[in-house]
């Protein structure tokens, strides 16, 4: 049993972030704890909400851990709201990783060629920077183009550039990279560099979607990673679930509120 720490928002009406790692994790046997970024009245895509930034909260929070001698075997990195709120998680995690901590990183940014309203140029800076302490980061694709300075393209990329963008992340200071919702060549895939080796790991694409599925994903891929499985493997699964999920939630009239994933954990 691993100890792990999630940084992301808690969404109180929505099965995404948090809310839908936590059951995830502790099903694959590890021990879960949190430092909520923000209170979330639910998805942005309702058109109306609530955020509650928690930075005054996490900057008293994270002494009060350390002086009481708190750690952890990883930490996982998702949203965060304004560069301070950015710059706590990062100088947070530099020091949990000199004392051991494998760091995860989920760079949320964007997605469909654009940054999320109300993420700043100086935020990819920092997200830089956060995935340079990283031991495995996995934007998906719009994330990795920000990340490694390449123009967003709709028809994807072929392979000479995708190598060139996990390249290039993985030049910022992370020891393995992974880009979700890559296409190569036409082939929905997620590609990764891993120990110097490229690997490509393809699927087919369901016209289904969900809020919350990259959160599942990140859930099931570091579980596994914890549980000593390798990159690919564990990658794998975490493609399997999600696709499972998917399809057994498909006629879900809701899909905003993402997976009500607590009823499907036999597919993990």
């Amino acid at each position: 049993m691993k100890k792990i720490l999630l940084i992301n928002d808690v969404v109180g009406y929505s099965h995404v972030g948090m809310v839908a790692m936590m059951p995830i994790l502790t099903y694959l046997g590890h021990q879960t704890f949190n430092l909520p970024t923000a209170l979330v009245s639910n998805t942005l895509d309702y058109g109306r909400f609530n955020v509650l930034e928690t930075t005054a909260y996490m900057r008293g929070t994270i002494p009060v851990w350390e002086e009481l001698g708190f750690g952890f075997d990883a930490a996982c990195t998702g949203l965060t709201f304004g560069e301070e709120q950015a710059r706590i998680v990062i100088d947070y995690c530099k020091r949990l990783r000199r004392g051991g901590t494998t760091i995860f990183v989920d760079p949320i940014m964007g997605d469909g060629g654009r940054l999320y309203n109300g993420i700043t140029r100086r935020q990819v800076e920092l997200m830089r920077e956060m995935v340079s302490i990283s031991d495995l980061t996995f934007p998906n694709y719009t994330e990795a183009c920000y990340l490694s300075g390449m123009d967003y393209r709709s028809e994807g990329l072929g392979g000479a550039d995708a190598r060139r963008m996990l390249d290039s992340i993985a030049a910022l200071g992370a020891r393995s990279v992974i880009v979700t919702s890559a296409r190569v060549d036409g082939q929905s895939c997620v590609i990764g560099i891993d120990g110097g080796q490229y690997f490509q790991l393809d699927y087919d694409e369901i016209p289904v979607a969900f809020h919350g599925t990259g959160d599942i994903f990140s859930a099931v891929l570091t579980g596994h990673l914890l549980r000593g499985e390798s990159l690919q493997e564990s990658t794998r699964k975490a493609m399997t679930v999600v696709s499972a999920l998917i399809d057994r939630n498909r006629d879900q009239a809701d899909k905003l509120g993402g997976i009500p994933i607590e009823r499907c954990l036999d597919l993990l």
